[in-house]
């Protein structure tokens, strides 16, 4: 296990997004032993006069000065967020010398800042985690690090990221020394373009959704009023939702009540509740919540689309929802999660398959199958996958060091 190191970790997300990244986790996990600075995802311009008056940029709003050292305390000693100098907004470009001239000059403004840091902590050896921020890919190589890491969570997907994600993508695997994936197929793909990349899936905080079987634990508000059963979707609905598929399965079930809570535009809400009385939309929900809302479901589900994306994703809310030992269904789009799940979810091709295992959880589950599901989630917790990760940290960091 890695002990008494100072790791960077570059990441895709906000420390304080409602929903916690898989890097800001790992970065919990790894400031256990070690002294951790997470540099949230930079700010840009436009990003800053967008939302300023909100209170999440509010109190970040000094530390964007190129005069700060942009770090934020944690209730950890050992982790420290760092907050970048805003930059240019560039995404809009076409790819082309342009754009890189300019991604370049971003790039080093981030460089300035962890340097910076550096500095004030007299810090002399340290590793480098770029936890897929796909839009600054040479940060890591400008550093120069003892062990330089990209950790791949997700396939590159939207227009936003694969316009110039997918060249930056390839420089930041060929720059690593290490590459950690959290999916097979990631693992697959990655593996074919370096030759040290390793699987590390997804996990959950057994705990926290283990809070949805005890008796004090109330149910969501919102879900209290609705017709049971409940077939329920906690996360994002987003394009890779099938929606053609949960209409079909809520239309053959019109007795059953299926509900999403989370964020959803307002294209993908048409999709879902045009003409269908039996399904429910629920807005976001803070973290702490989940519980909660796991507690009102009788069924949870994981309809994503199956498609050349979709076998690179290993879903987080797969492990939440065994742990809340509620009975889990699943569309076939990542073939690899029966591996982790030890048949413990149906994962169905179509919608007759997934409406008669909904059928088939109302009518025949029991104590045996719920203790199998809540085994399965124990064995995929945080804590391990955090330890696993650590280890190849240690395992690479003392590889390269002997050479």
């Amino acid at each position: 296990m890695l002990k008494n190191s100072v790791v960077f970790i570059l990441s895709n997300a906000k420390y304080d997004a409602p929903i916690e990244s898989t890097g800001y986790t790992i970065a919990k996990h790894l400031a256990k032993h070690n002294q951790v600075f997470y540099v949230e995802y930079p700010a840009t311009l436009k990003d800053y006069y967008q939302l300023k008056k909100s209170p999440e940029f509010a109190k970040k709003k000094a530390l964007y000065s190129k005069d700060s050292n942009g770090i934020l305390d944690t209730e950890n000693p050992n982790l420290k967020i760092v907050i970048t100098s805003l930059l240019l907004s560039i995404n809009f470009l076409p790819e082309g010398f342009l754009y890189r001239t300019l991604l370049n000059y971003n790039e080093h403004r981030i460089v300035r800042r962890i340097k910076s840091v550096i500095k004030l902590f007299g810090i002399d050896d340290f590793i480098f985690i770029n936890s897929f921020n796909i839009h600054y890919p040479n940060v890591g190589k400008l550093l120069s690090p003892k062990l330089n890491v990209y950790h791949c969570v997700d396939p590159l997907v939207s227009g936003y990221d694969t316009k110039h994600g997918l060249l930056s993508e390839q420089t930041i695997v060929a720059n690593s020394d290490l590459v950690i994936c959290t999916s097979k197929k990631l693992y697959d793909i990655n593996s074919e373009r370096h030759s040290n990349t390793r699987f590390v899936p997804n996990a959950a905080d057994f705990e926290h959704s283990q809070k949805a079987t005890l008796a004090q634990t109330p149910i969501l508000p919102g879900l209290s009023k609705i017709k049971k059963p409940i077939i329920g979707f906690l996360g994002n609905i987003e394009g890779r939702t099938d929606f053609e598929l949960i209409t079909a399965v809520a239309e053959k079930n019109p007795d059953k009540s299926f509900v999403f809570v989370g964020p959803i535009a307002a294209v993908y809400a048409a999709k879902l509740i045009s003409n269908k009385n039996n399904i429910h939309l629920i807005g976001a929900v803070q973290y702490a919540q989940m519980p909660e809302v796991l507690k009102g479901f009788d069924i949870a589900i994981i309809p994503f689309r199956k498609d050349e994306f979709s076998s690179t994703i290993f879903p987080l809310k797969l492990f939440e929802y065994l742990g809340s030992g509620k009975p889990v269904i699943s569309t076939n789009f990542n073939t690899d999660l029966n591996d982790q799940t030890k048949d413990t979810v149906p994962f169905c091709a179509t919608a007759d398959e997934f409406s008669d295992a909904i059928n088939d959880a109302l009518d025949n589950d029991n104590e045996e199958k719920k203790a199998k599901r809540l085994i399965v989630a124990q064995n995929n917790t945080w804590e391990k996958r955090g330890d696993e990760f650590s280890n190849l940290l240690a395992e690479n960091l003392k590889a390269k060091n002997q050479k």
